[in-house]
Order: structure tokens, then sequence, then C-alpha cells
């Protein structure tokens, strides 16, 4: 076996390593020129990769003073520049360099850091030039990490059917292929707010990791995250699991970024102590391990809990992101901790020196509508700095529905109609405000515009997961192969709820019919199939546990409480908002939300 040349381990290069100032880089540089390892290009490209994390313009100065700098020392000092967002102008500078050069050209090397830039604006454009040049100068059986890179930058760029073609071109893909089609459509279903597309994004996941095992190529951590990812989604609690023991099986290493994805997956599957025990045992804690435990609390309607882990990271001295303020600021608001989510947002611009955006608005709004304070949260609104987007007009409407302030809903629905044209959820507010004080002809007048618009209501649908089987169930349902049951069940149900003394709340049906036919109506809403069909199947000690695409309805979240009482059941149920734990007559939310 052949040694290393002296020139790679010689000491000077060891003492590049622990340069923490200009000043001892100097000195090192000093030496390397005496000793004449500067003249070598191996030593050079370290001190510029290393004189360009302290001082950008050192390490440009020494390029340039060098004579006949290699491609290989390009590349270097272009990968570098890449890492910082301030000097990326500077990397495609040098790049262009290579392209203007008589004899050099870019190689696989030139260009994984600088796709890799292009993932941020402004730079996006410039990624689509960037893969014809890979065409033009390297060879056809171009390097993976080229490939990688390309995949990834389409995946950013929001072109994910190209970089499936990509990925779909190579032949035996290595892990780093792997890990960038999986880590790409994971990434993406975390973007996207359609329920389909995010479920359709997360079984591809599946899909594609599936495919990896039946390959020769192991999966690392990088690859879980993004299969963890993918079950939080789908609240697959099962697979969820399975990867998390096969992260320990396979001694792979249980580091910040797998903790923080599996905190997240049993968050977001309703296992919250799950989640709280893993972030305890894990040995190093960052910002985003915070963020998706306070998340977890918040989903969950632990606010005070939430807000005491704020505390404690603060006091650990790790520093807080816009992420920690949005989901700090939305456990108060959930638990109406209004006093202490405004202090919260104040601290985001005069304490942190952050810069307020859109989202700590509407936290904000959130926050305040929910407690009532629906004029004020419209008066926040008109002031803010930037555009409100729909999200937050949102926010006011169903502030403003809960409270019953109708002009502001009107107000809200006429910014969220310019918004959001096609979306049902906003008209569907509104209606039920005007249902509940009985205007009838503007529910008849919504529903128009609607149907002209050519707006179609979301329909409502419940998931249940029976041993490892998923159940759907929509509002009157009877495609279930246990309908029959179901309904008699249902029935039995409503006979116990009559008993207890339970009232439906029929101004939650927005249609005008009869007082007997919205009863008739309430009762048979997904959630309620949901329910009574878990009674009939599950185990009498298991939590009965649904998944409900859209907010829970108050006649069923007053309904769901008192079967907790009847059956001796707790019924755990995960909204498009929230999770509502329901046990012994109360639930979780302590009916805030």
């Amino acid at each position: 076996m052949r040694s290393p040349h002296p020139i790679f381990t010689h000491p000077i290069l060891q003492l590049l390593e622990k340069c923490k100032t200009l000043q001892t880089l100097n000195q090192v540089h000093a030496q390397m020129i005496t000793t004449g390892l500067a003249l070598h290009t191996y030593p050079l490209s370290r001190l510029l990769f290393f004189s360009s994390s302290l001082a950008f313009s050192y390490a440009l100065s020494i390029f340039n003073q060098t004579v006949n700098p290699t491609v290989f020392l390009y590349n270097t000092l272009i990968s570098s520049f890449c890492n910082k967002k301030q000097h990326i102008h500077i990397a495609f500078s040098l790049y262009n360099r290579i392209l203007t050069h008589t004899t050099f050209k870019p190689n696989s090397h030139t260009f994984p850091s600088l796709f890799k830039a292009c993932g941020l604006h402004p730079w996006l454009d410039h990624g689509r030039a960037l893969h014809a040049h890979v065409l033009k100068f390297v060879e056809p059986s171009y390097d993976h990490f080229v490939q990688a890179s390309l995949l990834n930058y389409y995946a950013n760029y929001g072109k994910l059917d190209v970089a499936r073609y990509l990925f779909d071109e190579i032949t035996q893909p290595d892990l780093a292929a792997w890990n960038s089609i999986l880590a790409s459509y994971a990434r993406i279903a975390s973007c996207v707010s359609s329920e389909d597309d995010i479920v359709n994004l997360s079984l591809e996941v599946f899909h594609l990791f599936h495919e990896m095992q039946n390959s020769e190529v192991r999966p690392n951590e990088v690859t879980l995250v993004a299969l963890i990812g993918a079950c939080a989604n789908l609240a697959a609690v099962r697979q969820g699991a399975w990867a998390h023991v096969y992260v320990l099986k396979n001694y792979l290493r249980l580091n910040r970024y797998v903790g923080t994805a599996l905190i997240e997956m049993y968050s977001k599957c309703g296992y919250l102590e799950l989640a709280y025990q893993l972030f305890d045992k894990l040995p190093q804690k960052d910002t985003l391990c915070y963020n998706a435990m306070i998340g977890g609390l918040a989903i969950h309607g632990h606010g005070n809990r939430a807000l005491s882990l704020y505390e404690k990271m603060k006091l650990e001295g790790i520093p807080p992101d816009d992420v920690t303020f949005i989901v700090t600021m939305f456990a108060c608001s959930h638990v109406g901790l209004v006093e202490e989510g405004c202090k919260i947002f104040e601290s985001i611009e005069e304490v942190y020196k952050f810069e307020l955006k859109v989202e700590h608005y509407g936290c904000l709004i959130d926050l305040l509508g929910r407690a009532g304070r629906v004029k004020e949260a419209e008066k926040k609104v008109r002031k803010m700095p930037m555009k409100p987007n729909a999200v937050l007009w949102r926010s006011l409407l169903g502030a403003a529905r809960i409270h019953g302030h109708l002009e502001v809903g009107k107000i809200a629905l006429k910014h969220l109609s310019e918004l959001e044209p096609e979306t049902s959820g906003s008209y569907v507010l509104l209606s039920n405000m005007y249902a509940s004080i009985d205007r009838w002809d503007d529910v008849k007048r919504l529903r128009k515009l609607m149907k002209d618009q050519q707006v179609n209501k979301m329909p409502g649908k419940s998931l249940l997961d029976i041993g490892g089987a998923t159940h759907e169930f929509h509002a009157g349902d009877k495609t279930h192969p246990s309908s029959l049951e179901i309904y008699l069940k249902l029935e039995e149900m409503n006979k116990q709820l009559q008993n207890y003394g339970y009232k439906p709340r029929t101004n939650e049906v927005l249609f005008d019919i009869e007082e007997e036919e919205k009863e008739d109506a309430l009762s048979y809403h997904s959630e309620r199939l949901a329910i009574a069909y878990a009674l009939l199947v599950c185990d009498s000690s298991a939590p009965i546990r649904i998944i409900k695409n859209l907010r829970v309805c108050g006649d069923c979240h007053s309904s769901a409480k008192i079967i907790s009482v009847i059956y001796g059941r707790e019924i755990i149920v995960r909204d498009r908002n929230r999770f509502h734990h329901f046990k012994d007559g109360s639930c979780s939310c302590l009916d805030y939300w």
C-alpha cells in the first residue's frame, strides 16, 4: 500500500485547521510561502478554503495573485463562496472566468455548489443555463453528485416532474440520488396546502423507499428523515415507529435531524408523550428540535408547557428563529394566553431584532381573534406594513364567525374571494354565520355565488386506522361494508346522548329545513360514523384515533365529549388545525378552539 505524498500531511496544513482569526491565518500563510508550500495546488486549495471562511476578501486576494490557477482552485473558491448568500455573485463571477479562459472548462466538481446556490432567490433562473453547461462540458456519464445537485435544483425550482425524470434516467442510483429524490418529495409535501397533494407526495416517498430497499443501496440518516416526514404527513404511526426501530437496529445515528423528524411524527400522529420522551433523551438539541417539540405541544393544546419550553430554550442559550416565534404564538393562541403571545410578538423586533413577517402578523391576528378581540385584530390587519395574505384574512373570518362579527366577516370574505376565488372554506364560514342567525336568503345567495364562480365545497372526511387498515368515512356515507351495523350503532349513540340530556346544535346546519331533519344531518357527520365504527370493532381499552380533514364542527365537538363519558372511551381527533383529546366529558382544548 502506497503511503500518501508528504505534501498532503504536512504539519503546516494541520495548523491551518486551527486558525480562528485572520492574524493566525496570516502567520501560517507566511510559513507556507517560506517553505514553498504555497506553490503547490493542494496546500493552496486548503489555504483558500480556510481563508474564505475568515475573510473572503483575503481569500480572493490570494487567488488573484496566484500564477496560472487550476480549475481545481477555481472550484475550491466557488464552493466556499456558494455557502454564503452574500458571496454567491462572486462565485458566479469566478465561474465566468473559467468559461472565458482559453484552455479551461468546468468539470463535474464545478457544478454541485453552483446548483445549490441556484436554489436561492434571485439565482433560481441561472440553474437552467447551468444545466445546459453540464450537457455541453461534462461527459454524458457525469457523476452522481452532479445528478443529485440537478435533482435538488429542479425540486427547489418547483419542477418535481423534471427532477423525477432525471432520477428515472439514472440506471443505478446511488445513495446521493436516492436521498435527493426522496428529500425532494418530502420537502414539497411540507410546502403545499392541498391535502390531496400532501397525501400523494407522501405516498410516493413510501413507494420510492420500497424501491430503494429492493436495490443494493442502504438507507442512511438523510433517507430516514424523508421517510419519517412522510409518515408524519399521513399520520402513519406504525410505519413511523418501524422507521424509528430501523434507525436503532441498524446503528444509524439518532442525530438532531432524525430526532426532530421523529418528534414531529409522533406529535402529528397523536403520541405527544412519546415525542416528549424522545426530545428529553436527545443528547444534542438545537433550534429545530425545540421548534418541533413546542409545535407538538401547541397542536395538542398544551400552551403553558409550550411556553415553559420556550423559556427553557432561551435560558439554555439556544437562539430562537422565525419558526420558534410562530409555533410559540400558535400555542398561546389555542389556550387563550393573549398577553403572553402579544409579548412574544413585540419581542421579535424589539429584543431579537428580527424583521416582522406576514406569518408573525398572522399569529397575532389569530391570537386576538380567538380571544374575541376581533375589532382590534381588524385594526392590526389594516395597519400592517405588508399586504395581508389569505391565511391572515381566513383567521379574521374564522374569528368573526365564532364571535358573531358579521360585518368584519363580510370584509374578510371580500378579500379572500379576490386572493383565493376557488377556495370554498371561506364561503362556508360566512354561510355558517348567516345560518346561525337564520338569514337563509343570504345563505342561498352565497351558495349561488359559489355555483356561479364554480367553487366546490371540500367534502368533510374522517379517517380511522384499525390494525394497519385505513377506513374512510364521509357525511351520510353508506358505502362501508359494515354500513348497516354502523348506522344501528349510531341510533344507539343518539338515544344514549338524548338520555344524557344532550341538545343538538342545529344552528350548525346550513340548510333551511325542519329541526328534526337538522338533528339527523348532524348525527351523520363523518366523525360520528368513524366513532360508531370504532366502538364496534376497536379494543375497549385503546383510545379511538380519528383524523378529520376539516375543522371539527361545534355539534360533533359537544357530542364527542359526552360519548367519551357514556362509553368510557378516550377519543383523539386531529382536525385541520389541532388535536382534540376527549376524555371523561371534557376536551383538551377546554372549548377554546
